[in-house]
């Protein structure tokens, strides 16, 4: 195991994590079937948010919430898809990586699931 430190560390950590997302039997449709996923766009932007997110290189542009609002619209997002999509990450990075980053990787996931899950049932209520 080793510290999650560097933008190669968030690759590793973010394409081990899909591999298992898109085998998901309870959030893989979502990528798949839901949104069908350009991964040649999506898996660098993800690089760039937790290099953001983790080391503050500020190399991500853009706003995840509102990208999530269309797909709430075509399929809900509920709280379990959110719980599992935070199961596979907590594991994933538990599986590869160990300190402070990959502690901290968890805890923002937690507080960006979180905030995602209230924002996405608030949408579907209104």
């Amino acid at each position: 195991m080793k510290n999650l430190e560097t933008r190669k560390d968030i690759e590793l950590l973010v394409n081990t994590f899909y591999t298992k997302i898109i085998k998901d039997d309870l959030i893989g449709f979502f990528f798949k079937d839901v949104v069908n996923v350009d991964w040649d766009k999506h898996l660098p932007m993800m690089y760039s948010f937790w290099e953001s997110i983790l080391f503050g290189q500020m190399s991500y542009k853009g706003n995840p919430m509102q990208k999530h609002f269309p797909i709430n619209q075509m399929q809900a997002m509920e709280k379990i898809h959110f719980e599992r999509w935070l199961l596979l990450w907590r594991t994933t990075i538990e599986e590869n990586f160990i300190g402070f980053n990959a502690t901290m990787a968890i805890t923002k996931s937690e507080n960006i699931a979180n905030l995602m899950a209230y924002k996405m049932e608030m949408a579907r209520k209104n």
